[in-house]
């Protein structure tokens, strides 16, 4: 068995495209091997930042041979008193072998002809020296080039090539490349260390490449450089801000990693945490130092309790070298950071109040204003919020005038040069000016969550006014005309419908989104008449999107998704789902945990066969109550009267209000799984569609309000077995 290595080297390839391209060449190598019927032992990708390489073990000399049998013409035609025709031996020709070879066999429908035809495998080298070129042309990613007067294409010029097979290289020739690129066994090493090395065999990569400075071994790299990290930090009482992001770019950056500490002059620390945090993780790639066990405050306005005057950096050069990089690092940290304190101060100088009237000359999006009248948006949805959540007078007045503020700091120089401060940045300006630390702090909890995973707002305050925002975004690029497809969503209108219903479901608001979408859609075809707004229409398909945010978030976190259909699934009526998405986020974790309990499978086998019978019924799908719809006079069993005796007890429950009544209403419909089953089976069970129109009417009724009052916790019909 032998081993196979590729690999394609580069100039300095972006820091992303290696978790981008790995996958991808992995999947097309094991395809292609497959295909060819090339067995083989384990697959590793790897990368460094100028290269891509591949690894196969336990390839075998050759691909298996393929033997098979093909069926041809009938018999009558292939052969004319014993002599082959045309047709014969033409198949014969196709499946390579002589017409005397073909057998004639009796089937179903008739003689027919037969050969039996063997594909020697090809040699395993031949396979790969077809395929190497076709796995490099058929990477993708972001920003492609061309370079020279070549037409090949990749995400860096490639300037060598290796394609061993054990020690034999493969020869291929890269067409389109400028100059050409032909495969060998030599590859480079680090680019302060040694220009070029032989690799003997593909077994040796890994160790060929550590003599010339190389760790090749990405797995490898990043487990290095965390350890290094996190030692570092230790040894100097400090928590690292290395998350994963700036982890995998380190990662991706270096091909020997050398850690490098260094200095923040101590004036930088009387800027706020996130300004030096920003600037050293978004700007420079270094890892900020945070004091462990330090309390951790977003309005604080400086540094000092919160950052170590350090930060730790990942070099890619020669250890003698590092003094010279560190001051390198620090002086270009230090003009980074004089600039945001210059930017800090030209702030400071312009009231917020000010900067808000600046929001007027800021065009939001075409054809729906500028930045106020969009934040004059947000304000009459905080408004109409305040009004169905009931939070109380002062956080009513925290959440309004956060809303008045909350964009102020969009014109301001500090976001204008590090946009990842917005909301951050305007909520300590609020607070250093005066403002209350909730209005500071509803300001800054607005934009969460960023994304998946993000913190929710922690103040009632910052939820509203964090709500009112992604309903603002919704409701006015939908009446732009504009809408979320496949892999497009420039507006993040998916992750603003995500945003409020977490934001919902996080606080454990009752907030009927459907009366809100129809009093919005109304207000916003009003205040936008040049897009012809059908607020009705708008109200609708709002709603539908809504409902599939839930479906989608809820499948996410692991609920089943017939569960997910149960209680939210278009069959589920969308004023049921969306009068309260806290209500089906409840019903949904209550029939998850009945299923884990093993309590779902019998109530959903008594219900589904109540609520199948039931369709053969006329009764209200609304109707909870037995009263004047089932007549006890008419029973003729005492199944019967048990029947209705649960309906009775079940009753007031379905009705009732709150969460906790879906809880009661399980178990009440385990608890009498019994009884219901002896209405279908058993010595005392009933025809439910009887010759008599009354009695079948009236058993059909029980049936309908068991399927109605079970159907108040999910609809057990979208449930699977």
């Amino acid at each position: 068995m032998s081993t196979f290595l590729l690999e394609i080297g580069t100039e300095e390839l972006p820091a992303d495209f290696a978790r981008l391209a790995l996958p991808q060449l992995e999947q097309l190598v094991r395809r292609d091997l497959t295909e060819q019927r090339l067995s083989h032992g384990v697959v590793t990708t790897t990368s460094t930042p100028r290269r891509i390489a591949l690894l196969v073990e336990g390839l075998p000399a050759a691909a298996a041979d393929l033997e098979e049998e093909r069926k041809g013409p009938p018999a009558g035609q292939a052969f004319k008193d014993g002599v082959p025709t045309p047709a014969a031996i033409g198949f014969a020709k196709r499946c390579g072998i002589a017409p005397e070879a073909l057998e004639l066999r009796d089937t179903p429908k008739g003689p027919f002809v037969f050969a039996r035809v063997l594909e020697r495998g090809r040699p395993t080298a031949a396979v790969l020296a077809e395929h190497i070129p076709q796995w490099i042309g058929a990477l993708q990613g972001r920003r492609f080039m061309r370079w020279g007067e070549g037409e090949s294409r990749f995400s860096r010029p490639v300037r060598w090539l290796v394609a061993l097979l054990d020690a034999t290289v493969i020869p291929v020739t890269l067409q389109g490349s400028d100059p050409e690129v032909r495969a060998g066994n030599t590859s480079r090493g680090h680019r302060l260390l040694a220009e070029s090395v032989t690799i003997p065999s593909a077994g040796a990569y890994a160790e060929s490449l550590a003599a010339v400075g190389v760790q090749v071994d990405r797995a490898g790299r990043a487990a290095a450089i965390r350890s290094a990290v996190l030692e570092a930090a230790a040894a100097l009482g400090a928590r690292p801000d290395l998350p994963d992001d700036l982890f995998d770019e380190l990662t991706d950056l270096v091909e020997a990693p050398l850690l490098i500490e260094g200095s923040v002059a101590e004036q930088s620390l009387g800027l706020p945490p996130e300004v030096l945090s920003t600037v050293m993780r978004a700007h420079q790639r270094y890892v900020p130092l945070y004091l462990s066990g330090a309390a951790s405050d977003p309005l604080a306005l400086d540094a000092k309790d919160a950052l170590l005057p350090r930060f730790l950096c990942i070099g890619n050069g020669l250890p003698a070298a590092s003094d010279t990089v560190r001051r390198g690092n620090e002086r270009v940290l230090k003009a980074r950071l004089a600039d945001a304190e210059f930017f800090v101060q030209a702030d400071r100088a312009v009231p917020s109040i000010d900067r808000r009237d600046r929001l007027a000359r800021v065009t939001f999006a075409e054809g729906l204003g500028s930045l106020l009248d969009r934040v004059e948006r947000i304000e009459w949805l905080t408004d109409v919020l305040l009004e169905q959540l009931q939070l109380g007078a002062a956080t009513g007045d925290h959440a309004r005038r956060a809303a008045h503020l909350c964009k102020h700091d969009l014109v301001s120089q500090m976001v204008g040069e590090f946009p990842e401060l917005q909301g951050i940045i305007g909520g300590k300006y609020l607070l250093a000016e005066g403002e209350p630390r909730a209005v500071a702090l509803a300001v800054l909890e607005h934009y969460l969550p960023r994304g998946a995973g993000d913190d929710l707002p922690s103040s009632d305050a910052g939820a509203v006014v964090a709500l009112a925002e992604r309903l603002e975004l919704l409701l006015s690029i939908y009446a732009k005309g504009e809408r979320p497809s496949g892999s497009s969503d420039p507006y993040a209108l998916r992750r603003a419908g995500n945003g409020l219903l977490q934001i919902l479901w996080e606080r454990g608001w009752s907030l009927d989104l459907q009366a809100l979408l129809r009093r919005a859609t109304a207000h916003w075809s009003q205040l936008l008449p040049h897009f012809s707004v059908q607020a009705p229409a708008l109200a609708t398909e709002l709603a539908e999107f809504l409902r599939q945010r839930l479906v989608s978030l809820l499948e996410e976190q692991g609920v089943d998704g017939d569960l997910v259909q149960a209680v939210a699934g278009e069959g589920v009526a969308i004023e049921r789902v969306l009068s309260d998405p806290a209500d089906a986020r409840q019903r949904a974790d209550l029939l998850a945990a009945l299923r884990a309990s093993g309590e779902l499978a019998g109530v959903q086998a008594v219900v589904t066969r109540a609520a199948r019978l039931a369709e053969k019924g006329s009764l209200d799908a609304a109707r909870l109550s037995p009263a004047g719809v089932v007549d006890a006079a008419l029973f003729e069993k005492p199944s019967e009267a048990a029947m209705l005796q649960v309906l009775e007890q079940l009753q007031p429950i379905a009705a009732g209000e709150g969460a906790a009544r879906y809880g009661e209403l399980a178990r009440a419909l385990a608890a009498s799984r019994d009884t219901l089953a002896a209405f279908f089976d058993g010595d005392q069970s009933v025809m439910v569609m009887a010759d008599e129109p009354a009695v079948r009417t009236n058993r059909l009724n029980l049936l309908g309000l068991l399927r109605n009052q079970a159907s108040v916790l999910a609809d057990f019909s979208r449930i699977a077995g």
